[in-house]
């Protein structure tokens, strides 16, 4: 194998965010392509085999015009550049990070990071009712409730209604103090924390006494016709067929829909179906409704997250195989004590 070497010019004021504290991603990526880094006088030397010095040189290109950008550079985009380099694709980076949506109340912008969170936004502009599904950490919710606020402020939609189940998470609370706003606020928690980070606690505060903000569990949508609005639902695989149905009918004009959820979190009690998942497989051919599908890919949460959800996505692929082959063998066992 020839070593092959290359320089590429990384400006002093971008040499900590492509770089990373204490050199951070330049080790990651040395890591990962099994490449030699040294970095001096505003200059990288790339050092290691063609192919791998070409694709460690399309990464730091990458990175350094995020940094002109004014992207805040994390782990999280460079795990991510490098998992598209492997497929040539790194370039859909600076695509997916033209996609502004709005801002926080602190001035961060709201872009999609991955690929698959791209398509989601996308299909969020285009159709009706979008479904999104995936992993945690993926934000399904997050993306929504920001597409949601934009489309507010545009007044593209007169209010923004946001809903979930009201079940607990593989826990019994027992008796909860206060009125029934009380009783219900704990399990709505991730949709404010959302909401306040997006358009801050005043504007919301605000929005909500005049009725234009509604956040509400899946149970207070019964009865009433949605119309002109934007309508999240949240944690869409705690819903029974039943309550899906109900909230798909309470559709009106004007109004755009997301439904998020992720199949792997049920808690369901017993062996309760799944309203998510009979509604994907009930509405999957209808034209006016998107389905994305997140997946580890797109964890734009702390990058062991990303590994967590990998790691359950092969014990349960494993657990599931080994299943098969148990009631395989038990169809053997049966037909041969019928003999």
């Amino acid at each position: 194998m020839s070593i092959v070497e290359t320089i590429i010019d990384i400006p002093a004021e971008h040499e900590r965010n492509v770089f990373g504290d204490i050199d951070a991603y330049l080790k990651l990526i040395e890591r990962t392509l099994n490449v030699t880094l040294v970095s001096r006088d505003g200059q990288l030397k790339v050092l290691g085999d063609g192919i791998r010095v070409a694709k460690a040189k399309s990464v730091f290109e990458t990175l350094l015009e995020l940094s002109k950008r004014g992207t805040q550079i994390q782990e999280q985009n460079v795990s991510y550049a490098l998992s598209l380099c492997f497929e040539d694709k790194e370039n859909s980076l600076l695509s997916i990070d033209e996609d502004l949506i709005c801002h926080t109340i602190q001035g961060k912008p709201i872009k999609p990071k991955t690929l698959g969170q791209k398509k989601y936004v996308d299909l969020i502009r285009e159709k009706m009712i979008v479904f999104g599904i995936g992993p945690a950490g993926t934000g399904k919710t997050y993306l929504a409730m920001a597409m949601g606020i934009k489309a507010f402020k545009n007044d593209e939609v007169s209010r923004i209604i946001l809903t979930r189940p009201a079940i607990e998470a593989g826990e019994k609370l027992g008796f909860l103090p206060g009125d029934l706003q009380s009783k219900v606020d704990p399990y709505l928690r991730p949709l404010y924390d959302a909401l306040y980070q997006i358009m801050g606690p005043d504007s919301y505060a605000k929005n909500a006494e005049k009725g234009l903000i509604e956040v509400a569990p899946l149970a207070y949508m019964r009865g009433r016709t949605l119309d002109n609005a934007f309508i999240i639902l949240d944690e869409a695989q705690n819903t029974t067929p039943a309550q899906m149905k109900m909230f798909l009918t309470r559709i009106g004009f004007g109004s755009k829909v997301i439904i998020t959820g992720d199949l792997t979190q049920k808690d369901l009690p017993g062996n309760t179906g799944s309203g998510l998942e009979e509604a994907i497989k009930v509405l999957n051919k209808i034209e006016d409704i998107g389905f994305a599908y997140l997946t580890s890919q797109d964890v734009v949460r702390h990058p062991l997250v990303q590994k967590i959800v990998k790691a359950y996505d092969a014990y349960e692929s494993k657990e599931l195989k080994k299943k098969e082959r148990r009631a395989v063998e038990n169809k053997r066992k049966y037909k041969r004590t019928e003999r």
